[in-house]
């Protein structure tokens, strides 16, 4: 299982030859990316995003609610950082067991490490 972060989706939106592949490859497996809805916010802008929207077509809009809010609060604070957007994405990933992709590895595996929970990062 994979958990996409807002680069992920500006690669695919772009083109990224590699996030498509990643992609493609989750689809054959049978298995369909999580996308955090603040993490669709992050990356919709209103205009025409035709690869953005065939993306999100293979993907779960996962909605945020208060436990997984809380837990991203929680994970700022042990981690130092206020990048609440990372850090849901750290904290959905570790629950999940999932694999995150990412166009910023470093400011998740330091979330990860907060947490106490590795996380397997692709970056695009």
């Amino acid at each position: 299982m994979l958990v996409y972060d807002t680069g992920a989706l500006l690669a695919a939106e772009r083109g990224g030859q590699r996030m498509w592949k990643l992609h493609q490859q989750m689809l054959r497996a049978g298995l369909r990316p999580i996308v955090p809805g603040v993490v669709l916010a992050q990356a919709w802008r209103g205009g025409p995003q035709h690869n953005l929207s065939r993306l999100l077509r293979g993907c779960n809009v996962l909605a945020d609610d208060e436990g997984l809010c809380r837990a991203a609060g929680r994970a700022c604070g042990l981690a130092g950082t206020a990048d609440v957007v990372d850090a849901l994405i750290a904290v959905i990933a570790t629950r999940l067991g999932a694999g995150v992709v990412t166009s910023d590895p470093n400011d998740l595996a330091h979330l990860a490490g907060a947490l106490g929970t590795p996380l397997t990062l692709h970056a695009v």
